[in-house]
This record gives structure tokens, sequence and C-alpha cells, in this order.
């Protein structure tokens, strides 16, 4: 198994920029894909943004050019570089691990972007 632990939300205001953090432990050996997804009340979770262990990233059209996800070299900790930040991008963040075994996730972290 694998356990999340996120950091690095706050109240921003708009155009200000926030880097996220997430730290995996447990069986990271075997985590292939750590992403960012975001939740506001009453709507699904989304895909911000996903890195590969081979380090090939996706995002999702609103962020791209915006946002950067970047791991560290031993696929434990994954970031998320949000700049230019906009009131629209206020969520709660989640860090998410793709696991031979399933699917992890963390607590979340509340991003709020003030106009």
């Amino acid at each position: 198994q694998v356990q999340l632990v996120e950091s690095g939300g706050g109240l921003v205001q708009a155009g200000e920029s926030l880097r996220l953090s997430c730290t995996a432990s447990g069986r990271t050996f075997t985590i292939m894909t750590l992403g960012w997804y975001r939740q506001t009340p009453g709507n699904e979770r989304e895909l911000v943004a996903t890195i590969s262990r081979s380090g090939a990233t996706n995002y999702v059209d609103a962020v791209k050019g915006r946002f950067t996800i970047a791991s560290n070299n031993s696929f434990t900790m994954v970031y998320l570089q949000m700049n230019s930040l906009k009131p629209e991008d206020t969520a709660v963040y989640y860090c998410n691990a793709r696991h031979i075994t399933g699917r992890y996730w963390g607590q979340g972290t509340q991003v709020t972007v003030a106009s």
C-alpha cells in the first residue's frame, strides 16, 4: 500500500503562485503514476496533472501554461507549481498515486484564490 500526504495549500490573491507538495511512503517502488486532482463542492473530482515514472506529463487544458508538475528522482514526491492563479482554481487539491495494487489518495489540501 501507499500513503500520501499533501502540503502547501492556502489563500492567495489572483495572479499569485502556490506550490503544492506530496510525499509518498510505503510500497513506492511500484507506483506507476503520480498526479494531482481537484474538487469543488457539488462537483466530481477532476484531473489537474499527472506525471509518469518516465517523466511524461499530462495536464488538463484549463491549467496548461500555468501549472507545472514535477517529481523527485526516487518518485516519492510530487510537486505542483501553480502560477497565475485564478479564482476558478479554488478547490481542494488531492495527490493521487496509481499503483499496481490500485489508486491511492491523500487527504487533500485547500487552495483558495481570491479575486
